[in-house]
């Protein structure tokens, strides 16, 4: 299956694809996307391109787990996207945790040389790979943290929310 990561930011959007059968991650694209009208162009635009099976969006939890604002916008942009995706019958829209995503993406720039003005174009797609890497840990059944908690896990629910909220 190919995926297609997005990363959802206020100003930009970082997008990452890969596929489950070798496991390999790939940042694509930082789009300065500040307007929802904007993010959306973007995200159909690459999701043409790349023609994945499945878009995974971080999903901004607070670090306890709960919900805040900017989770209610995603989800929002969630509902918005998969309105337009009838053109891409086969492409299905889930949620993955994103906590300490950008974290990871900073972590990986940290001591690469690069200035500040590279760092930044590179930080949402990198961060969007980190939210792709762990979905497809929480696929294979690999312990990550906050992707799968024990409570859903034995419920049945694999911790990825559909757009549509019925969690397939």
């Amino acid at each position: 299956m190919r995926y297609l990561a997005i990363d959802l930011g206020d100003k930009r959007t970082g997008f990452a694809s890969g596929d489950d059968v070798v496991g390999i991650v790939q940042p694509l694209a930082v789009v300065e996307a500040p307007t929802r009208e904007l993010q959306l162009k973007a995200s159909l635009r690459t999701i043409d391109e790349y023609g994945p099976n499945r878009v995974v969006i971080g999903l901004p939890y607070n670090m306890d787990g709960s919900e805040g604002p900017r989770a209610k916008l995603v989800r929002e942009f969630a509902a918005e996207l998969a309105a337009r995706l009838p053109r891409f019958p086969r492409v299905e829209i889930s949620f993955q945790d994103e906590r300490l995503s950008s974290f990871a993406a900073e972590e990986r720039l940290a001591r690469t040389g690069r200035t500040h003005g590279e760092k930044k174009a590179l930080r949402d797609a990198l961060a969007a790979c980190a939210i792709l890497e762990d979905h497809l840990r929480a696929l294979r059944g690999d312990a990550i943290g906050g992707a799968v908690d024990d409570d859903d896990a034995a419920d049945g629910d694999d911790g990825h929310d559909d757009a549509d909220g019925d969690d397939r």
